[in-house]
């Protein structure tokens, strides 16, 4: 009976530290798609301000296609940087969470190292038993 719930919850520690793996590589390729889609972006207003002619982002015939792109730019880098924290916890959550896997599994190798050592007693005095009946059966 604690064998089965040792594994159970060993398979639940071992689902969270999976669990926690998904979510840290799920943010880290938001970010690296954001960071993409931002100098594409970049990309997008060189080519428009070059087509204008005009760089300075405060004259009044600045393109207003590139002054928008600067603003969705600007909105992906912000929002990869908001991951970038976000990124940061998760690493924090899945060594914690690896943390206790690793507490959990020397917890039950400890416990089966015990139960063998037990078993092995058990074992040992069956057979100093039967030696013993063997013995007085030869009397």
């Amino acid at each position: 009976m604690m064998i089965k719930s040792r594994d159970a919850a060993i398979r639940l520690k071992r689902f969270q530290v999976d669990e926690k793996r998904r979510k840290l590589a799920q943010i880290d390729t938001m970010i690296s798609e954001f960071k993409r889609m931002a100098t594409d972006l970049e990309r997008e207003i060189e080519t428009e301000e070059a087509r204008a002619g005009i760089t300075d982002r405060g004259h009044f015939a600045y393109p207003t296609y590139a002054r928008a792109a600067i603003q969705r730019r600007d909105n992906l880098l912000q929002s990869a940087e908001d991951l970038g924290r976000q990124l940061d916890d998760a690493r924090g959550e899945l060594e914690g969470a690896l943390e206790e896997l690793k507490k959990f599994e020397a917890l039950d190798d400890r416990e089966q190292v015990k139960e063998r050592a037990m078993e092995a007693v058990r074992e040992q005095s069956e057979f100093g038993r039967g030696g013993v009946v063997m013995q007085l059966a030869e009397v």
